[in-house]
């Protein structure tokens, strides 16, 4: 199988890029949910769920992705309960997508004058009322481009995926390359991928900051 065409080895790797890119999909929109529901829970609860919602962000921001993956692929097979390498690498990006824009949303929340709370307050506005009217269509626009910037590294974290038999781009380089003995053509290819997949994204997070920045001058 070394005679592949270099035709042949693009076709592959963009049939695994598929999967690279459900998987980013997935823990980005799975993990915004759970940011969110935290993020409210993090703002309305007292002091011990605040701690402990602190602790959860603290616990997958300073703990490798690689390790939460392999907790969640070998951990949960441990209590007896068998987890394909698609659920597990779903899980643990999710679970660590959430704990970041947990806290990327919540210093954009932080950012808003607290002169802001106290006139919505004044209005006899209730808490979701406020949110919804006052804080929250200020806060997007200041968290919408370190959000879509946070993308760029849920796509390039799905690469550690492979280390537990996901086939997505990575791991489908590393069979490729196995069955043609080109790995410099294929991991060439693979890190051409990876690029045109993040930088449009890089690009348009950045465009989005200027943009923020303009308004609020």
């Amino acid at each position: 199988m070394n005679d592949f065409s270099l035709w042949d080895i693009l076709r592959n790797l963009l049939l695994a890029l598929r999967w690279t890119v459900v998987l980013s999909l997935i823990a980005f929109v799975g993990g915004g949910l759970v940011g969110g529901l935290l993020l409210f829970l993090r703002l309305r609860a007292g002091k011990w769920l605040d701690r402990a919602i602190g602790a959860y962000v603290q616990l997958f921001q300073g703990t490798p992705l690689l390790m939460q993956l392999f907790l969640a692929y070998f951990g949960i097979a441990l209590m007896g309960i068998e987890v394909s390498a698609w659920t597990a690498a779903t899980v643990a990006l999710t679970l660590y997508t959430s704990a970041f824009l947990t806290e990327i949303w919540r210093g954009c929340v932080a950012s808003i004058p607290k002169g802001q709370w106290e006139a919505s307050g004044s209005l006899a506005l209730t808490f979701g009322e406020q949110m919804r009217h006052v804080i929250l269509p200020q806060a997007v626009k200041i968290a919408t481009a370190p959000t879509v910037g946070f993308l760029v590294q849920v796509v390039k974290g799905t690469a550690l995926a492979s280390v537990i038999g996901f086939v997505e781009l990575t791991k489908a380089g590393s069979m490729i390359s196995n069955a043609t003995f080109k790995p410099f053509v294929v991991f060439s290819c693979v890190a051409l991928m990876y690029f045109a997949l993040c930088f449009p994204i890089s690009l348009f997070a950045k465009h989005l900051e200027r943009k923020t920045h303009v308004r609020r001058a």
